[in-house]
């Protein structure tokens, strides 16, 4: 398991990447980033809805509703192209991060 610490700089990157193909809601995203990232990492549920109000605040996606599922209406996430911008920024930047960081990391 990852620490939060560790990775939380890259939470909305990995949201932003959830929604490149689609619209998506909440806990199918959780669901998938836990499951692509093979259970090292398990994004909690107030980091999640934190991210997507600054995502949106941000403009970076944006928040609808569909038709009600089990009596609740669920609310769906878009990436928009403000987003699709900053999240291949942030791609950018990890790759220099991961360059450095390279650069301190050997086995003992």
């Amino acid at each position: 398991m990852i620490s939060s610490d560790v990775i939380r700089g890259y939470n909305d990157t990995m949201i932003l990447y959830m929604l490149l193909d689609g619209e998506s809601y909440g806990y199918e995203i959780s669901k998938n980033i836990r499951s692509l990232s093979e259970e090292k990492y398990v994004m909690k549920e107030t980091t999640l809805y934190s991210a997507f109000t600054r995502l949106e605040k941000n403009g970076y996606i944006t928040a609808f509703h569909k038709d009600e599922t089990f009596g609740k209406r669920r609310t769906y996430y878009r990436i928009t192209p403000e987003g699709v911008a900053y999240y291949r920024e942030k791609c950018r930047e990890w790759q220099v991060t991961q360059e450095v960081v390279d650069k301190f990391i050997k086995e003992p």
